[in-house]
């Protein structure tokens, strides 16, 4: 492999794409420089848990010969694709974290995968989730741990983990995530790459999500431009799926002229209950500075809302409850332990139970409505801790046994149905990536990408990437 060629992997898609354009490199040298990657930096994080390089390399080719011939089938035609192992993909197969999904390829596409192929996409690979993406770091029975590519004994986070680890290693540029309680924007922020969950149904899902409502799919890149381009097709109507109408706008088009001035800012370094560590507090309080330099008007301000722990358990442990509800004790014992626990205990909940997490649900979703009268964005930390030992479910000697108790700022907005973006917004002292995590009201993608993108601008980070790669 020729330093040019792995100069290729640290591109963003949006450089990858000018490159074929101008015949400089082709989708083909691409994806090799991505593969080379990956046979470097895997066995040292565990992003991928299923590589087909025929595959792989057949996509690349023939997106190689449409460029060659001037008819490239849309905005990210031969760029490679880090695929979460939760998507239907055909010719792959989907083994969702767990020994009891089968090795057989599947016949048919997600509608995420669709629109992916439509444009003219290159999967590199499947990318590790915990076990049926039940949790907010990534391990499973089936793959075993996913590291952090800073600090490879640390988390990456989940339940798209494997993908936040390969974004910054140059394992791909664009990567696929789903949402139903941070699994985006948590691997995004201690990863130090950028994770957007779209306003609930923007992307369609099919089949639906054991976590509906709370579920989504969104992008994981390492610039917010890049976000914008895979959301342009993520946000694709697929007619399997009851979505937004076709979206009007291209986010691609949103950020080539961005004006925050007179946008107004809510600050809410701990939503006015949430203990964060003492770095983390400040860089957030921090990036204020940068808004308030594009003519935004950022006030200290919390939404005014509890803690909604409890109901967001119900809602999400009643999911993981009733997609295991047909596997019987035999293979119950082959599975993630603590899974079978949250799932068993959601069990017990009555039927009043869960629909008082669902009227809290709809409450919480009316104040910030109304919060959102008076603030057009909401600016909180992505995770309140940098990352944690690896292979653990909660740091050591945390007070708590489940994941979310050390993810308060990221769940609110999977029961809002809201849009919130995590960007990085600095480093601890020991090197580990922050995140500030940018909310906004519904269908208000547009914005939230905007003040995303203008904050990288304003204060870059995309120069340093991790140790790793020497």
């Amino acid at each position: 492999m020729s330093q040019e060629a792995t100069h290729i992997a640290d591109m963003t898609a949006g450089e990858m794409t000018a490159g074929f354009a101008s015949g400089e490199f082709t989708p083909t040298e691409a994806t090799q420089a991505c593969l080379a990657r990956i046979q470097k930096f895997n066995d040292k994080v565990n992003a991928y848990n299923i590589l087909n390089e025929e595959l792989t390399y057949e996509a690349a080719e023939r997106s190689t010969e449409r460029w060659r011939l001037g008819t490239p089938l849309g905005p990210i035609d031969g760029v490679p694709v880090a695929v979460k192992d939760i998507f239907m993909t055909k010719g792959w197969p989907n083994r969702k974290g767990s020994t009891l999904t089968s090795t057989k390829p599947l016949e048919v596409d997600a509608p995420a995968i669709a629109a992916l192929r439509r444009n003219g996409f290159v999967p590199l690979g499947r990318t590790t989730t915990p076990e049926f993406g039940w949790k907010g770091v990534t391990d499973n029975p089936l793959d075993g741990v996913t590291s952090n590519p800073w600090d490879p004994t640390k988390v990456s986070g989940g339940s798209s983990g494997g993908s936040g680890a390969a974004v910054p290693l140059g394992m791909g540029p664009l990567a696929l995530g789903t949402d139903a309680g941070g699994s985006i924007r948590i691997p995004a922020g201690f990863c130090g790459v950028v994770g957007h969950k779209p306003t609930h149904g923007l992307c369609p899902m099919w089949p639906p999500s054991a976590f509906y409502p709370l579920a989504h799919v969104g992008p994981m890149t390492w610039t917010v431009a890049d976000t914008a381009l895979l959301l342009d097709v993520l946000a694709e109507p697929d007619p399997r799926d009851v979505t937004l109408p076709n979206c009007p706008i291209s986010f691609r088009d949103v950020l080539e002229h961005v004006d925050l001035s007179g946008v107004r800012i809510a600050l809410s370094p701990t939503l006015g209950y949430v203990k964060v560590d003492p770095e983390i507090e400040a860089a957030v309080i921090a990036t204020a500075s940068a808004f308030e330099e594009a003519g935004a008007i950022v006030e200290q301000c919390d939404p005014g809302f509890s803690d909604p722990l409890e109901s967001f358990n119900r809602l999400f442990y009643g999911g993981a409850a009733n997609a295991l509800r047909d596997i019987g004790p035999e293979d119950r014992a082959k599975m993630d332990p603590n899974l079978i626990k949250v799932a068993e205990w959601a069990t017990e909940l009555t039927l009043l139970e869960f629909m008082e997490a669902s009227n809290e649900r709809a409450d919480l979703t009316e104040k910030m409505s109304l919060f959102h009268q008076k603030y057009d964005l909401l600016l909180t930390p992505t995770l309140p801790i940098p990352a944690f030992d690896a292979g653990l479910e909660v740091p050591q000697d945390w007070p708590h046994d489940r994941w979310p108790t050390w993810t308060p700022f990221t769940y609110p907005f999977n029961m809002t149905g809201q849009p919130a973006i995590s960007v990085p917004c600095g480093f601890t002292s020991s090197g580990l990536p922050m995140g500030l995590q940018i909310v906004g009201p519904r269908h208000a993608d547009a914005l939230v990408l905007q003040a995303a993108h203008y904050y990288q601008q304003a204060r870059p980070l995309t120069s340093i990437r991790p140790a790793l790669l020497g």
